[in-house]
């Protein structure tokens, strides 16, 4: 307790991710469909370190909004396409 009466915990930081886990990481993004899943389950699931777990999560959002600025882009040019005339 501190002078004021008030309880507090002293919080104990993760261990960060190191070189050695990033290389595994890394390697196992390089196998086709693995590299769709695992980002999901690093992301989401209970067991991953919390940097690589908002690492992940970040890394999907920024793929989401590529995906769509992508089909907005395409989009707009099958659409210019279609109604240009000669």
């Amino acid at each position: 307790m501190d002078e004021y009466g008030q309880k507090y915990e002293q919080t104990v930081n993760p261990e960060p991710v190191s070189m050695n886990e990033w290389l595994i990481t890394l390697i196992i993004l390089m196998i086709p469909i693995v590299n769709l899943i695992m980002p999901f389950v690093w992301a989401f699931g209970g067991g991953s370190n919390p940097s690589k777990s908002n690492f992940f999560k970040a890394q999907i959002i920024v793929v989401l909004v590529g995906i769509v600025l992508w089909f907005l882009f395409v989009g707009s040019m099958v659409r210019q396409m279609m109604y240009t005339y000669y």
